[in-house]
């Protein structure tokens, strides 16, 4: 278990605006330095859940510290503002979602939640921005601050972006690859690097800009991620007409040391609530800032990472020998990524979504994202288990990879379905012991090593072996 020893001297008093996936996960590590912290949330059944120790979402080991943190009376939770007044620092990690007309970062919530926080603030203290914003955003909150709040120019704002993995954001927050410190005084860099000296002294670098490049490396780090994966789908469309293959050709790209392997992975692209938002309103707001051309590489990435989900579609429909009407789909994965129950803008979803509206019989399931799929889209069928989903099964898609799935032994799996194809989604699966155990195994971007197809009416799926022509 991921611990810090607590020192009194050097503990601060925090507040956490906004107390979701990032806010939650902020406040409770930072009890965990040993800091006495405060979330604070409009939204009251998340407070009370919170609060009596239970997490509204999913991410591995924040549950058990939570219970902890809420045990050593360093950590609580309020709806009322007024519980931040006297503290240290004060952490806005309130949500920036992409406005719903336009791709720009929707920062009402941001503004709001400064604007109730500002009141409270009557002695000399730190504002830090830990959301994802445009740039200039901090120059802006800033100057509101200034001009309300009691303090004036002793209520200081910061940013201090945050770069969290869902799935791995506990180790993220106490062990980060770096921090970033957007400060304009050394009063503010040395808060901050008190608020975090354990991590600090743990080995993590800092680098200490000024806010407008903080906001920026956070909108940068991530362009370059989604241009990173979206690359290497590219390539995945090149090799499916060519018979090349993706995996392969990456595994060839790794070994350049200017290049590497981290994120070189093909499949069915990314998704999440930042990837696909942040690089939108980067784009939206580098146009506003009259440098579009600059980055306007970044629209085709999107268009790459959106065209993988009907891509998918259309592997799972060639499967079907080109009509999905009544056939029985398993889909493996609802949440965007393993380890999360999150399906914001969840790529495997999506897939399940287009194939329900092509006539697919469609059965989802997820170890964690069960109860959020359902409400997000109840026309779909649900399994409570791995078994459950596959029985029956026509074709299954691997569209989240999760352990469970890797780990599933193809023979049980294909003892269980009605016709033994798959489409890995995610290039998750040993391929060669699923063609042993007799399944059509297809990937996109790797290329088919069965016999031609025979049709549905002679009894099989079996597809096309396209090989060295445009699939």
């Amino acid at each position: 278990m991921i611990n810090f020893p607590r020192r009194e001297a050097d503990a601060l008093s925090l507040s956490v605006i906004g107390t979701g996936y990032l806010g939650a996960t902020h406040a409770v590590c930072m009890a965990l330095l040993g800091h006495s912290v405060v979330g604070i949330d409009v939204d009251e059944n998340k407070i009370r859940s919170l609060a009596s120790g239970t997490l509204p979402f999913y991410e591995p080991e924040l549950q058990e510290l939570l219970r902890r943190m809420l045990e050593s009376g360093r950590l609580s939770f309020s709806t009322d503002f007024s519980a931040a007044a006297g503290a240290d620092i004060h952490f806005l990690c309130v949500g920036t979602p992409q406005m719903p007309d336009s791709p720009a970062a929707d920062l009402r919530f941001l503004d709001a939640a400064l604007a109730r926080l500002a009141p409270h603030l009557d002695r000399a203290c730190l504002v830090a921005g830990k959301s994802t914003v445009p740039i200039g955003t901090a120059e802006r909150l800033a100057a509101f601050l200034r001009s309300s709040s009691p303090a004036g120019d002793q209520a200081e704002l910061v940013w201090n972006p945050e770069f969290l993995r869902e799935g791995h954001a506990v180790e993220d927050t106490l062990h980060p690859d770096r921090l970033v410190f957007g400060v304009a005084s050394e009063w503010a860099r040395d808060r901050l690097a008190a608020c975090y000296a354990p991590v600090i002294a743990d080995g993590t670098p800092v680098v200490e800009t000024d806010p407008a490049t903080a906001e920026l490396v956070k909108a940068a780090a991530n362009s370059f991620l989604a241009t990173k994966i979206s690359y290497i789908n590219a390539m995945a469309e090149i090799c499916e007409a060519t018979g090349a293959d993706v995996n392969q050709l990456a595994t060839a790209l790794s070994y350049d040391n200017r290049i590497g392997g981290r994120f070189l992975k093909p499949g069915l692209g990314f998704g999440g609530g930042c990837l696909p938002k942040d690089i939108r309103a980067f784009t939206h707001r580098a146009k506003e800032l009259g440098v579009g051309q600059a980055v306007g590489f970044l629209q085709e990435v999107d268009a790459i990472n959106q065209r993988r989900r009907q891509r998918t579609v259309d592997l799972i429909t060639e499967m079907a020998c080109g009509d999905l009407a009544g056939v029985h789909v398993t889909v493996l994965g609802a949440a965007f990524k393993p380890d999360s129950d999150d399906i914001r803008d969840a790529p495997a979803l999506d897939v399940a979504r287009m194939l329900h509206q092509a006539g697919a019989k469609v059965t989802v399931f997820d170890p964690k994202a069960m109860d959020n799929a359902r409400r997000a889209y109840p026309d779909l069928a649900y399994a409570d288990t791995l078994e459950a989903a596959v029985t029956g099964a026509e074709i299954v898609a691997l569209l989240t990879e999760w352990d469970v799935f890797r780990r599933a032994d193809p023979a049980a799996l294909g003892a269980l379905v009605q016709r033994r194809n798959i489409v890995d989604g995610r290039h998750a699966l040993d391929a060669e012991a699923y063609r042993a155990a007799g399944w059509d195994y297809r990937a996109l971007g790797a290329p088919s090593k069965l016999p031609a197809p025979v049709s549905r009416g002679q009894g099989s799926f079996i597809a096309a072996a396209h090989v060295a022509e445009p699939v």
